[in-house]
Parts: structure tokens; sequence; C-alpha cells
């Protein structure tokens, strides 16, 4: 094959294990077989709307085959794919559309109304709906078939493994969201990283509820899985009560979640009695993992595979086996087997093991800069190093503990306060469900601790009562100075809590 890169993996993968169970869905089972006869339409349909070599194709909706079959089509034409989060709104649609110059979008029925609505905003040429056409959208079956005969027959255009594969925007928690433009070979290598590091076997069946357009959810769970040769439940949106069910339905072996996702499962009113007995591998990411959810799992006999990642490494950086599940419990563990991570000091010198410092990150599964950002790439990038912006600091055996995001360190009194530290202390509360500390300005010590929580129904949970149960848990310097309950907290569509949100509308002395 002239294709090097993921458009080729479907016909790879059936020519191997052609009956082999490999997308899941409402009910249905797509072989490889199909899937690659799938893709193959609908690449002869794109090719016939115009898309060419380094196109963008872009994806709107909730997880489906649509979004993987769309994913492959575009690799099969050596298009670039661009997959967008359906949790924004309609003026960050149109920038992501516009920004990256999507020539062709895809979207599902949920998002009709918003992408009607930007249309005149943006440079897309073709769209197509996947309920049917429509005065302003092809239909998905009906581009699939525009081919003929033709479309079983796989393209092969030359496409490298130095070739962009996808523009992913990163999670956007501060700012306007960036492309991080991912090659073929960034997205292979690091699905290469979790084949060895999770030890994958064909046999794996994956429960994909975190969204698609994700990177975790895409490129830590479902194309290795599917590089593998296992299968993928695809389910359209995270459901705690219903994810109990899918695990004993479909025999869930591999299920990847962010630690909120995993707190409202274990939470669930049948979660003592559930049938968990299938499960291989779960792997939490996204947040630092808080020590009381890792307990939760130990007691049903689940060990938590924790791992660090940022988009623009595709994601994967950090991965703690379960070997040292417990020995290094709340670490992030050690680079991955095809990459390099250090803790620097701003000059770019390691720190010493206990100090803290910034991660940066370097591999083949790095990505090669943001998409039209030169600016923006070269501050994030010294000497080859990709700066994440994360505080680590390492033990004497080289474990990785991720302490925060740099920017939403406290410096109360002189003293370094570490958010996520306080977070766990106050998630270990069994009538706390979700809590967030921000700085917010304090007279006497510049900036000072505020809790925001979310109590468990029915608690009457005070704020007053948090700060109390936190008294001989932590330094007095690190606990809040104030505690808030609030019916919820922001959070953008990886799961990550927004706080430059929180310090907007709870930040005031």
């Amino acid at each position: 094959m002239r294709n090097e890169g993921l458009g080729s993996w479907p016909a790879r993968r059936a020519r191997k294990t052609p009956d082999a169970a490999a997308l899941v869905h409402d009910g249905r089972t797509l072989t490889y077989a199909d899937l690659l006869g799938r893709v193959s339409r609908l690449a002869h349909g794109l090719r016939a709307l115009g898309v060419r070599r380094g196109d963008r194709v872009g994806h709107l909706g909730p997880n489906h085959p649509a979004f993987l079959e769309t994913l492959f089509a575009a690799g099969m034409l050596g298009a670039v794919f661009v997959p967008l989060n359906t949790r924004l709104a309609a003026p960050e649609i149109a920038h992501q559309l516009a920004d990256s110059g999507t020539s062709l979008l895809v979207h599902a029925p949920s998002h009709a109304g918003l992408v009607d609505g930007v249309r005149d905003r943006v440079p897309v040429r073709e769209h197509v709906a996947l309920d049917g056409p429509s005065r302003w959208a092809h239909g998905y079956g009906e581009v699939c078939d525009r081919a003929g005969e033709a479309g079983a027959a796989p393209l092969d255009v030359p496409v490298s493994l130095d070739d962009p594969c996808m523009i992913m925007y990163t999670s956007g928690t501060t700012g306007a969201a960036k492309g991080a433009t991912l090659t073929h070979g960034n997205i292979a290598w690091n699905a290469i990283n979790v084949l060895i590091d999770h030890d994958l076997v064909a046999g794996e069946v994956a429960l994909v509820s975190a969204p698609l357009f994700h990177t975790a959810g895409l490129n830590m769970l479902t194309l290795p899985v599917l590089l593998k040769g296992g299968a993928c439940v695809l389910v359209p949106a995270f459901d705690p009560a219903a994810t109990l069910g899918l695990i004993a339905e479909h025999r869930v072996t591999f299920m990847f979640g962010v630690p909120t996702m995993f707190q409202r499962v274990a939470r669930e009113p049948g979660w003592d009695g559930a049938d968990l007995s299938s499960l291989r591998i779960l792997t939490c990411g996204g947040a630092p993992v808080p020590p009381s959810l890792i307990e939760t799992y130990q007691k049903r006999g689940l060990t938590f595979l924790q791992g660090y990642g940022m988009t623009e490494a595709a994601p994967g950086a950090l991965f703690l086996d379960a070997a040292h599940a417990e020995s290094k419990a709340g670490s992030a563990g050690v680079p991955h087997f095809f990459s390099d991570v250090r803790v620097v000091d701003p000059d770019m010198t390691d720190v010493p093991p206990g100090e803290t410092g910034e991660v940066v990150v370097r591999g083949p599964h790095v990505m090669r800069g943001y998409w039209n950002r030169p600016d923006a790439t070269a501050a994030a990038f010294t000497g080859g190093w990709f700066r994440s912006g994360d505080a680590a600091r390492l033990d004497e055996d080289g474990y990785a503990y991720i302490v925060d995001r740099i920017k939403d360190v406290i410096i109360s009194g002189g003293e370094n306060v570490y958010p996520a530290e306080v977070e766990h202390a106050i998630l270990a509360d069994p009538d706390v469900l979700e809590c967030a500390v921000i700085g917010v300005p304090d007279d006497m010590w510049g900036e000072a601790g505020r809790a925001l929580f979310v109590p468990r129904p029915g608690s009457g949970l005070t704020g007053d009562a948090v700060l109390a149960r936190l008294d001989g848990r932590l330094a007095r310097y690190k606990i809040p100075k104030s505690a808030v309950p609030v019916a919820g907290l922001p959070r953008n569509a990886a799961g990550k809590i927004l706080k430059a949100r929180l310090r907007e509308e709870h930040g005031g002395p």
C-alpha cells in the first residue's frame, strides 16, 4: 500500500480479521470487512464532492460509527480530519471551522440547527447530514452511494507518517482553542505506546462513552483497540447507570474515563451488586485521580491505570502500570515506552527529586505544531521539548506526581498551595460529589483559597463543615479560607473544570 497512515488501517485490519467485530452501536455490529466497505464508499463519495489531499474534513456529532468512518475516509484521501466538540456554542464552532479552513462538514441531526446558523460565517463548501439530504446538505447515505460500484474498491492515495492526519483543538480552558496538528505518525506512535503499556489483546472490548472528539477517548482508547483488532462499543453519551448495564451486557474489558465519570459510576445505587467481572483495564486521566477514588475501585477488585497527557502529545506522556498502582498511588507514572518526559525549572534545568517544576515532553507522538499559529508553536517548544504548563515533582524512583496547572497555583502568605492537593482531601468526604479550589484576593495573605463544592443531595453539608473536616488533615495554610456550596461546576468536553470561569463568578473578595 502507498498509504502508510490511518486511512489504510481498515484495509490492513480487514485483510487479517475481516469477520471480527469492529464497532457495536445501537444494537448493530460492524465487522472489519463491513467497516472497510463503508469507509471505501464514503471516501469515493467525498472525492466526488471535491475533497482532495490536504483538504480539511470536519465532523460534528456524538459518538457514532460515522465519526470513525469519516476519520478513516479522510485519511484514505490524504485529507485532514477535524473533530469538533459537540458542547461548544455556535461562535466557537464557527471559529474552529474558519480557523481550520474546513471545506466539508459531516454533522449529526442534533447539530443541524447550529450548523445552519453558522453557514454564512465559515468557508465550508459542502455539508453532509447523517439524517439525510436537506435544502443545503447532502445525505450521508447518498454520499456513500454516489460512486456506485467503484465505491467498493479502497482508494490508495500516497500518505506518509509525516503528513497531517487531524487538527484537534485544545480544550480551551483559557482563551481561544488552538488546533494541534497531529500527523499520522504522531497518532500511530501513541497507539503503539498504548499497545505496549496497556498490554492490549485482540479480544479487547472497549466501552467508548468518553467523547470521540476528545483526544483520550479517540487516541488512548478507540484507535489502539481498532489497531489491535478488538471491538468498540460506541454510546452517544456517558450515563453512569447505563454504564453498569453495558459492562455486563457486552462483557466490556477496557474503559477510559476522567475521574468524575468513575466517581459517578461508583455512586450509582447498583454499584455494589454490579457484575464487573469482565473488566480488565480501567484507565483514568484528564485530571489528577483522588486517592479516595482509587480506594473505592480497589474494594471491588479493580485497579486504575492512571495516565497523564495532553492533546499536543496525541496525548499519552506518562503511564502508571498495574504493578505499581498501589505502591505509587497518586502518581501519573513514568514515560510511555516511546516518550521522554522531564520536570524542569524555567531555564530547562532538571529539578531534583521532590521539588516542583514544569513537565516537558518529547517523542514521535508530539505534535508538529499549532495549525497556522507559528508564534504559539515557537512559544510552546524549547529545544525540541514541548512545555506543558503543568507542575509536577518526581520521586527518587523517577515516578511523576502531577501537582497542578502552574497558572492555578495559589500563593498565600508566600507559600505555594496546589489546589489539586486540597481538592483530593475534600473529595475524600462522601458528602462531596465535586469540588474545585481557586485563589481569591485576601488583604492579609495576598491570596487565599476558596473551595466550591457540590454537596450530596440530602446531606445538608455546609461550607463550615467542609473546612472543619480538613482540620488536622492539611497544613493550616493549605486549608481554604472559605467554602461555598454550588449546584454544579462548569466543565469542558474533556471533563476538565473551567477554573477561569469559576474565578470570574466566585473570585471576589
